[in-house]
């Protein structure tokens, strides 16, 4: 499951790690939620100067997947995620494996360690980064919707995988990332059949991610500071007040 997600690292930074032509300035968010326009990597047509590469063009898209097929987007359910091991069979995202991949970069996910059912304790919020800093590219599937009156959106959903062993005690689910050795197979769908790039849908490696508590800010999509990965140590609950003592003044202050 990812169901929030940043990413605040510079646009060259960006540009550099996935070879984007003219890549537009954008801010950092950090906390980037469904529905709201995400930056999503596709890839190109013309060859860049020099390379024998395609070139990478980079688009703005809606965080919700919606199949080509739906007439009504109010009486569809809101595709956030697909699942990579059914999502080249699925009929919302069969089409999208085979022509429609694409690389979503961020710079780390939040997941929500829930409590058990009848617990009194809190579901405690985890920013999930990059160990060694940076950004990750997930994989993600990209559909265009088509409105009855001629109008279009560009939708778009995360894959996810089983978490690694030492996640799962916060998720069992965590997104699919592909390493940059790997873009432009990932990317290309003239070629490379979903079939051909499953191995790419996985678990991330073991040592890719960290994840960090933090506080309750980021349940609200309005809250989007910096303020919100900083590491958040949970205060003691404070000492019960003493019970009042029997006798003295204690009846005559019950009184008044």
């Amino acid at each position: 499951m990812c169901g929030r997600f940043a990413l605040t690292a510079t646009p060259d930074a960006v540009q550099e790690l996935l070879s984007i032509l003219d890549l537009e300035e954008f801010p950092a968010r950090y906390n980037i939620a469904p529905t709201q326009p995400i930056l999503a990597v596709i890839e190109g047509e013309r060859p860049e100067p020099g390379s024998n590469l395609p070139a990478r063009r980079a688009l703005l898209l809606r965080w919700g997947f919606m199949p080509g097929w739906v007439k009504d987007p109010k009486e569809f359910p809101l595709l956030i995620n697909a699942r990579s091991e059914t999502a080249i069979g699925k009929a919302s995202f069969r089409a999208a494996m085979r022509h429609r991949r694409i690389l979503i970069p961020a710079s780390g996910f939040y997941e929500w360690r829930r409590p058990e059912k009848g617990s009194k304790e809190k579901s405690q919020a985890y920013w999930v980064r990059p160990k060694h800093g940076g950004i990750v590219a997930f994989a993600g599937l990209m559909e265009t919707w088509s409105s009855a009156d001629g109008s279009e959106v560009d939708t778009g959903a995360i894959l996810t995988a089983d978490a690694t062993p030492g996640f799962r005690a916060i998720h069992d689910r965590m997104p699919v990332v592909i390493a940059p050795e790997d873009f432009t197979r990932w990317l290309d769908c003239k070629t490379q059949e979903p079939r051909e790039v499953a191995d790419l849908m996985v678990t991330p490696q073991p040592d890719l991610f960290e994840a960090i508590p933090v506080s309750d800010l980021v349940n609200k999509v309005a809250n989007t500071g910096p303020e919100l990965i900083l590491l958040f140590t949970p205060q003691p609950a404070p000492p019960p007040a003493p019970k009042k003592a029997a006798g003295g003044n204690a009846g005559q202050l019950d009184l008044f």
